[in-house]
């Protein structure tokens, strides 16, 4: 019972300590393009998620920073410039990376016990964290791809304002 109990307080721990060294996490360290978090080839573009209807159910996970202001929104706006959205892009990789992190960090319950509810714990929670890792797999290319159209609309926008 005691493990039991450990184990919940540890999952509970990591994930508070997660969020917070995200938050301070350097942005300048994450680059959309550079591995790991450029797309593989399999990945196509962040095409092959929608074999697992990603579109359907992103949207229903929870989003921490819908409810903290104080985090950068996960979504991009009609008016976003080029820097709103190279900003997102960043945030994205270390949304992924802290999510990565957790996965890992699941697999401590095993080392505080054995029993059938830290077993569980454990396999439930790093599961969990694979939706999220794959919705910023998926998000990222295409957000990309924004990036170079709103970077090349405000360059001939500038070319044409001052020639």
């Amino acid at each position: 019972m005691r493990e039991n109990l450990f184990s919940l307080a540890y999952i509970i721990v990591i994930m508070i300590l997660s969020h917070l060294v995200g938050e301070r996490l350097p942005r300048r360290w994450f680059h959309w393009a550079s591995p790991p978090f450029a797309s593989f080839g399999f990945e196509r573009g962040g095409d092959i998620y929608d074999r697992i209807h990603i579109k359907k159910w992103k949207k229903k996970l929870p989003d921490l920073s819908r409810l903290n202001r104080r985090m950068v929104p996960k979504r991009v706006t009609f008016r976003a410039s080029a820097a709103e959205i190279e900003r997102l892009l960043r945030e994205l990789c270390v949304a992924e990376t802290v999510h990565i992190a957790l996965y890992f960090l699941s697999f401590g319950v095993l080392l505080i016990g054995r029993t059938w509810f830290c077993i569980a714990l454990c396999v439930l929670y790093a599961l969990g964290n694979i939706p999220f890792i794959l919705i910023q797999r998926y998000n990222r290319p295409h957000i990309a791809r924004l990036l170079a159209r709103v970077t090349e609309a405000e360059e001939m926008q500038k070319k044409q304002t001052n020639p």
